[in-house]
């Protein structure tokens, strides 16, 4: 018989760090209210849930490295909006949030969410943050959710 673990989609005494961008806040305010409504969905209670604001998503790494350092969360969601403009900064900010955040998780064994959009455009951003897409923040929170409860179930063996 194959044994089968998946974690479950719960966020009942759940401490969690979310980390949101100021930058394009127009857009990662979205993805924060996303990110809350999941919580609280799944039995989170508001207490338990931190948002930390960063001033931009190039930031969010090394705040996210923080977080996960200090012990005091389960996951880190990381919220933030990066738009492609007529210049290279979009590639090199995106490739190095991603790699970063990544990075965080390997090396805390914490859950890292990523929930950061790169975005050709700001009509694709704005339907990722709740219009057409689904919000893209509430799926980071329900990720983290899952990945915390599945590391706990492997872990226990």
């Amino acid at each position: 018989m194959i044994k089968v673990i998946e974690g479950q989609l719960t966020a009942k005494d759940l401490k969690v760090a979310t980390l949101v961008s100021r930058f394009n806040g127009f857009i990662t305010e979205r993805l924060l209210e996303g990110a809350k409504d999941a919580f609280l969905r799944h039995g989170g209670a508001e207490e338990l849930i931190t948002v930390i604001k960063a001033p931009g998503s190039f930031e969010l790494p090394l705040l996210a490295q923080e977080v996960a350092k200090s012990g005091r969360f389960a996951a880190v969601v990381a919220l933030g909006a990066v738009i492609r403009g007529q210049t290279p900064h979009f590639e090199y900010v995106a490739a190095e949030v991603t790699k970063g955040l990544a990075q965080v998780a390997l090396s805390y064994n914490v859950p890292v969410s990523f929930g950061v959009l790169t975005c050709d455009t700001i009509e694709q951003a704005v339907d990722r943050a709740g219009v057409k897409g689904g919000n893209k923040g509430f799926e980071a929170m329900v990720t983290a959710m899952e990945m915390v409860s599945l590391l706990r179930l492997v872990r226990e063996g």
